[in-house]
This record gives C-alpha cells, structure tokens and sequence, in this order.
C-alpha cells in the first residue's frame, strides 16, 4: 500500500515526496525478488574473466531485451589485477539528442557511492593521527549538541558503519531543487537537522545518510579545509580523477548525462542542499571510479599515487557486525552485495549502491579476486539488480554456491513463540513484516509487497523463506529477547524493530472485535502504549483526521503551500496536510470552495479518497464485480467495490449469503474502523490480491473463449 501511495504520487508529479526516503539509499525493487532469484539460480562453470571475455558478457547484457527497458543510459567499468580490462557506454546520455554515454567522459550523479570516498578521506586522516575511529564524534565538531539518553557516545566507527541509533534523517523534498546561486554550508545544514539518538549507540543497523554527512563535516573540521578542496586534493587529484567533483559547476556540468524517472521522462537538471553532500553528491565517470577501484585492490596506490596504507584498505574491506555469518551489514564505507538464493550475502564481496533522482549506481569489489565492478545510469531503477547476479554466476559463481549449514532440528512451535510479532523498519516504518505461524504451526512472514510465506528454520536466528529461497535473520537482546530482524526484499540495507508488547486500553479488551488492529498500531507507536489511556473506540473520525492520519501512516507530510485550496481550512492544525491531501487528488472541497474539516467522515468518503489515489495503478475494471447491498451513492460505487475487495476495511464488512458485501457507505468512519484502516494500510497485501483477481478472470474467461469457439 504505501509502496502505491509513492507511485502514485510520483506519476501526478508531487514533489513533496521526491523519493523522500529513497533518495541516496538502496531499497531493493521487491518486484525483482524473483528476477534475482532466476538470474542466479542456474550455477554455471566460470568463465575467465578477461578483456574479450568481459566484453562479451557486457555486450550480450545490454542487448538482452529484459535489460534494455531498464536503462536510458549506462556506463560501466571493470577493473582486474590492476588494469582496467573493460570500460564501455551504452544507450544516450541525452535520448533527445542521441547523445551516446562515453565512460571517460560522461558525468553521472553516483549518489551514495560517495560515501566511499567520504569513508576514504576518514581512513586517511586515521592514519595521519588526526581522528580515532572509537572517539566520540563530538570530539572533532565544535558544540554539536544533541538528545543522547544512553551512557554511550556515537562513534567515528558507529558513523562509518551506520549504526549511530540515531533517529532517521534523510534528505528532504526540499533539498532537491532549482535554485543554483543557494549555496548551503555542510555545518549550517547539519546543526539545522541534527538528529537524537534514540536506539543505543552500536547496537542496530540503520543506513544513515545524515551520518555520512557527519564524516563529511569531521573531514572538514580536522583537515582545516573545505570538504571538497580535501577530496580534490587527497583523493581525485592522486588518483588522476580529472572528472570528479562535488560541485555541479565547469565541465562536470556539461557533462552532465540527463537523468530520467521509471517511466523514461526526462528531469529537470536540479542541484541540492547542502551543496556539497558527502553522503550523495558526488558527480563522477565509469572511468574515473575505475581509476580508484584499482587503487584501492592495489593496497590503496596506483601509478599516479597512494590514497590509502594497505593497512587502511584491509580495515575497509572488512565487515564489522553481522546478523548471521551469511548476513554481514557494512564495512567502512561498504555495505553488503545482494542476497543470492541460497547462498546469502558473501562476506568475500563489499558493495556500495547509490540512488537519487534519475540515477542509479553500483560499485562492487571482490578483493580476493582483485576485481571491481562499478555500473552507473541515469534512470532510476533495477538494472543492478540484473547485472550483479548475472555477473557472479558467469565469472565467480562459487559465490553463489548454496551455504552448506549443518543439520538443525527447528524449533517447537511454542520456541518459535519469541519471533512472532511486528516490525517495523528503522528507517521506513511504514514498512512492515507481520511474523505468526503458518498452517503447519512453522513461523511465517508478510508484508505488504509479497504476502504470506513460510519461514523454514535453519539456525537459531536464521530462516529461508519458500519465495525465492532467501534468509531471514532475528537479534535478541542481551536478554534473549528478539530485538530486530533482516530481510532481502523490502529494506535489506538495516534492520526492522520489533513492536513493543501492546498493552491495550482502559476501554478496549483483548476480546474487543477491533482489538487485533488499535493493539497493533499501539505495538507500532502509532498510539501510545498506555493501559490507563481510553482509546474511545466509538467515536466519529473528521475529515481532517481521517486525512491527517493517512497520509502521517505512509510518512507523507504536509504541504507547505500557503495558499490553501479551501477557504474553511486556514488556520485549522490539519490544514498542511488537507493541502497535501488536495496537491495529490485524494480530496476536492464543496461546490462553496469548502473542504468542512470538522464534520465526520462516512465511510463512502474515506474510501473514494483512498480511490482516487490509488485508481491509476489499480483501474476500476478489475473490480467490477464486487458486488455491494445496502445504499452507496452513484460516485462513490467504484471506490467501495475497490475497497472491499482490497481489504481495507475492518470486520464490519461482511461478504452476505449471496455474495454482496454491505459497507455501511452512509455511516460515519468511527476509531475502531479508522485503525483497522491503517493496519490493512501498513500490511495489506494490495498487489497479491489484484494478481490473484486477475487470474481467476482469466481462468473464468478461458472455458468461455473454448464455447465460444466451439460454438461457431
């Protein structure tokens, strides 16, 4: 569901969410879960990777007609035993002008794979002395204060690897935009935004982008000079990087491939805040980025120069907390590559991916082979996700060889009791995995993109799911008690919480027929955890709340528009996100130009505002035969039909004896239904129940076709 309110807010345009929390991250395309699966399935004998041989594969992978719609341009680059043995362009760096892409001169956004140059410039000032990896940041950052409730301080280390506990910061809508003569300092930017800790330092793992910003301005701090004078003159100017910069200005700016969305179109060329960004503003080359591959495979120097001590380049390559063995999390600077079925994330590779509008990146290494990888486009999206299983299984498919496990007995039903609950993901908390059991009393995991699947037990904390044979891993607390979890397909990049234990409320009981969805949200923190609270289960949900609440669950946040587009909202503490609501059609206001903030919401109401967001990417034609009873008005039916068929909706909504459902169209939305709403929201599988209505038309309309066929 939220994955929907995203595209569909990104087709109408709406720049308030931007990617929002995608930007500068990896989120693994969960829709590519089986293409991965498929791509790394079949182990082949390796191929010697050479320069014809690489030339080849990289050839056939961009002609293939599964690939080919998932770039606009692209530029890669691969480097082995110190030489540069490929280095190839494909497609436009301009579709209009067919400007072809050339990897030694074609400029693209790499995104978060500069905070493994940020991480570099870290190592370096380590080995001058200057900086001590387990310090408190603080100690290179003048009076940075911030909430800490734990007797730890946030490490150089933590900020390296991601595990700070800080609360999440990533950039905002707007960050991203057109104003070239704004020129915002690292330093004003971080005490604007500077975040709390509210997990305990070094103990999960959440991909951080404001803590690579954080390196960016220690960098600055201790070297005395401006962090992008630092990378000029300590990282691209030894390597020989003439085209590399953090400054979109001279001919890095002319270079400049056109960035596209998903759907091919082209965007408009923009700048960022802060502008320097350590943690996703690099501009960069295939061949440049190649040029430090090699560097750092070679101990850190190259012909040109040395950037690192072999020392430095081991620490680096290194990983320094896992969930499982098969799972590691990140290195400094690096991050674990994509799950293989079977085989899990080899800790013998560190990657590094980066997103932002328009562009995709991934560098991989895999040093004991003394070989790297780096792939760049300008069209968001899942051409890595293709490239790297394909790549392994040609070249190195030993590291997609299934993980040999020694026999394990799972655990008893009741053992397994620990595991089951919901988890919310620490950087996107709409994201959430529903933990129980299965029929056969085996643990099981959905969420909203794939559905139920069963988990079948391999370790004490390890699972493989019955998809694409993928792992799931849990870690407990000091007390045994399961703390977080890692999965591969919504967010492999950090872990989820588990929910608190619900404690429900003074008017709500365990055998309330709503109790499964207001415990749950209390479990998420939507509402407090606090029994002595009453919850008012009875109560009608304005319109304003009800909008508020919907858009607040999918992390959306209100408009900052000034002129409102109703007359009776000015004023009201809604009235941003009212406004949000109108920017992205979920709302129109009365033919008095009145929107009526405070009048009760009816249930035909709150489902025609979820219809028309979501009617783009679900077309009111697959659910025209839901059949409904009771009194629904003309405009709302399409809505309704959708609606039920969804699930989004509680109890109330009962399939009748012959078929029809009755949605209470005219009634007012109370609390107890508001949260049932909220919870198919954040755990509905929306995708899965439109796949399986399609094929039962399908399956319906065959017999049909044969008849008819017979028939004439």
């Amino acid at each position: 569901m939220k994955r929907l309110f995203w595209k569909s807010m990104s087709y109408a345009g709406v720049k308030s969410l931007v990617i929002a929390a995608l930007s500068i991250s990896l989120i693994t395309p969960t829709a590519l879960a089986a293409e991965v699966s498929s791509s790394s399935s079949d182990l082949q004998q390796p191929k010697d990777l050479t320069a014809s041989s690489a030339e080849v594969f990289l050839d056939e992978f961009f002609s293939s007609d599964v690939v080919k719609p998932n770039y606009v341009g692209a530029s890669v680059v691969i480097v082995k035993d110190g030489q540069i043995i490929a280095e190839k362009g494909y497609g436009y760096a301009d579709a209009s002008k067919q400007k072809a892409v050339d990897p030694a001169q074609t400029v693209f956004r790499i995104a978060s794979v500069s905070k493994t140059f940020t991480a570099a410039a870290i190592m370096q000032l380590v080995e001058q002395g200057e900086i001590d990896l387990k310090e408190d940041f603080r100690s290179y950052v003048n009076n940075l204060d911030f909430d800490n409730p734990f007797d730890k301080p946030v490490t150089v280390e933590q900020l390296l690897t991601h595990t700070t506990g800080f609360e999440i910061r990533d950039p905002q809508a707007e960050d991203i935009h057109q104003d070239f003569d704004r020129f915002v300092e690292i330093e004003d930017y971080v005490r604007g935004h500077m975040p709390p800790v509210v997990r305990e330092p070094g103990t999960s793992y959440m991909y951080d982008n404001f803590a690579y910003l954080l390196l960016g301005l220690i960098v600055q701090e201790v070297s005395g000079e401006p962090y992008q004078t630092y990378m000029d003159d300590h990282i691209f100017g030894p390597l020989g990087m003439e085209n590399s910069g953090f400054l979109l200005e001279g001919k890095l700016k002319e270079n400049l491939a056109i960035g596209y969305d998903a759907a091919g179109k082209p965007l408009e060329l923009y700048t960022v805040t802060p502008t320097v960004m350590p943690h996703g503003g690099m501009l960069s080359t295939a061949e440049d980025v190649g040029k430090f591959m090699t560097a750092f495979l070679n101990g850190g120097t190259s012909g040109s120069g040395r950037i690192l001590s072999e020392e430095s380049v081991a620490s680096m390559e290194q990983y320094r907390s896992f969930i499982h063995p098969l799972l590691p999390d990140t290195t400094y600077g690096f991050e674990a590559p994509f799950q293989l079925p079977g085989a899990g994330s080899s800790p013998q590779i560190i990657t590094k991916a980066g997103d932002l509008n328009g562009f995709s990146s991934y560098l991989f290494l895999i040093p004991e082979q003394n070989t790297g990888v780096f792939l760049t486009y300008n069209k968001a999206g899942a051409l890595r996700n293709l490239f790297y299983p394909q790549f392994i299984s040609t070249f190195f498919p030993q590291y997609a060889q299934p993980a040999v496990l020694d026999e394990y007995t799972p655990q008893s039903p009741q053992e397994l009791d620990k595991f089951k609950g919901l988890y919310a993901d620490l950087r996107l908390n709409v994201f959430v995995s529903s933990l129980g059991a299965d029929e056969q009393g085996a643990l099981s995991i959905s969420d909203t993109f794939l559905g139920p699947r069963s988990l079948r037990q391999l370790d004490d904390n390890l699972f493989v799911d019955n998809i694409t044979n993928q792992f799931t891993a849990f870690k407990l607390d000091e007390n045994g008690q399961v703390a977080y979890m890692k999965e591969p397909y919504i967010n492999p990049l950090g872990y989820s919480g588990k929910g608190e234990e619900a404690v429900g409320f003074s008017d709500v009981k365990d055998s309330h027929p709503y109790a499964k969805y207001i415990f749950a949200l209390q479990s998420l923190g939507y509402y407090p955890n606090d029994a002595g609270e009453a919850f008012h289960p009875e109560q009608n949900v304005t319109r304003a709340e009800f909008v508020q609440r919907i858009l607040e669950a999918s992390l959306i946040k209100g408009s900052k528009t000034t002129e409102l587009a109703f007359k009776d909202i000015e004023g009201h503490p809604a009235a941003p996100f009212i406004q949000m609501a109108y920017e992205m059609g979920m709302v129109t206001g009365n033919s008095a130009g009145q929107f009526e903030p405070d009048r009760a919401i009816t249930r035909e109401e709150y489902a025609v505002t979820l219809w028309r967001l979501l009617k783009a990417q679900y077309p009111p034609e697959i659910f025209e035969d839901v059949k409904l009873s009771g009194i629904t008005k003309e405009w709302a039916v399409q809505a309704v039909q959708m609606t039920v068929a969804l699930g989004l909706h509680g109890p109330e909504v009962q399939i009748e004896p012959g078929g029809a459902a009755d949605f209470h169209s005219m009634k007012p939305v109370t609390r107890k239904e508001e949260a049932a709403v909220l919870f198919a929201i954040l755990t509905q599988p929306t995708d899965q129940i439109v796949a399986a209505k399609k094929a039962a038309a399908e399956q319906q309309a065959k017999p049909d076709a044969e008849t008819a066929a017979k028939a004439s």
